[in-house]
């Protein structure tokens, strides 16, 4: 047995009680609170208190990743901000000296992993305004990410998620079976097993070369991407691990790949990729694969995170138009 067996309500509960009983493991203001604006994955807080003390607290999901490969995770998102090209958030540091803490509370079965964060200002951009600019700086955050992945010399034992096709369609998959997701029939099953095996023989093709597969962000959707004074900062390297380059672009349009933007959107990020990085025209041509890759991905996470708010945004209706955008995507590569 595990934590998710428990209610939402009551793990919401519990994790609460954690995130305020864990905070003198830092040194933050004795009068500060922990209140939870997300929970997905993990459970984020934003620690505050009146005199404007802000920064960020998150508590990891258990069984998702290992101390190694947390510690890993901001490794990397700290080779990042030093070198200038990425603005990525810092920890802070515990009493203890070490970024990651550990706790367990009465009510969860298992010790948690926790890491706080500094409070990084900005803002998420709005789907239905007009994202053209912040594409084209996601493609140059893209690239630099991309290219630091290829030179940054990896701590030994270096240990992250693999987001091939084996562990997102296939038989390991880090986020659980497509199949799964809310109404699934006969009909929707028999595109996507079709659009499955279509993905599986292109990405097969395309190869696992190190130019174009390697240390990525995975998730550098518009929730992930903090806009200040004009400059963007990159947050949420949770799912950072070993993927295609181009599947970052198809995570920058998650749960909007039905967005009639998004062909421009495409347009900028490319453009702005290749300001700072060379892009093979066979890699833009495979990216209408990545956003099918990622759109499964995606039904498999909301099958397995039915509890969560996002999924239940998301609904019946991801199934619906997952299957109209395969049968687009079908009429040209299947």
């Amino acid at each position: 047995m595990t934590d998710s067996a428990l209610s939402h309500d009551v793990l919401v509960e519990r994790l609460g009680v954690l995130a305020t009983q864990s905070l003198n493991l830092w040194d933050v203001p004795v009068e500060a609170t922990a209140r939870l604006i997300n929970l997905s994955e993990n459970a984020t807080y934003l620690v505050e208190n009146d005199s404007g003390y802000r920064s960020i607290l998150r508590i990891h999901r258990e069984d998702y990743h290992t101390l190694t490969a947390i510690e890993c995770e901001l490794a990397w998102m700290r080779a990042l901000n030093d070198s200038g090209r990425v603005i990525t958030p810092q920890t802070i540091l515990g009493l203890d000296g070490k970024d990651t803490q550990s706790a367990q509370l009465n009510g969860l079965l298992s010790p948690r992993y926790m890491v706080m964060f500094e409070f990084v200002e900005g803002h998420e951009p709005d789907e239905d305004h007009d994202l053209v600019e912040p594409f084209e700086e996601l493609g140059e955050i893209a690239a630099h990410t991309h290219l630091h992945s290829i030179e940054w010399k990896r701590p030994q034992d270096f240990e992250r998620l693999i987001w091939d096709y084996e562990h997102m369609l296939g038989s390991k998959p880090n986020w659980g079976d497509w199949r799964e997701a809310p109404a699934m029939d006969a009909a929707a099953l028999s595109v996507l097993e079709r659009q499955a095996r279509v993905i599986g023989k292109r990405l097969n093709d395309f190869e696992m070369e190190s130019a174009r597969f390697g240390l990525i962000h995975a998730d550098m959707r518009l929730a992930n991407l903090l806009i200040h004074q004009k400059s963007p900062r990159l947050i949420d390297f949770d799912d950072c691990g070993f993927g295609w380059h181009m599947y970052d672009f198809a995570a920058g349009v998650s749960f909007m790949e039905d967005h009639p933007q998004v062909s421009d959107l495409k347009k900028a990020w490319v453009k702005g990729y290749r300001k700072i990085r060379e892009l093979p025209k066979e890699d833009e041509a495979e990216i209408d694969t990545f956003i099918m890759l990622r759109r499964m991905v995606l039904l498999a996470w909301i099958g397995s995170h039915s509890e969560t708010d996002l999924a239940k945004e998301q609904g019946v209706d991801f199934t619906r138009v997952s299957v109209e955008l395969a049968e687009t995507y079908l009429s040209t590569f299947g």
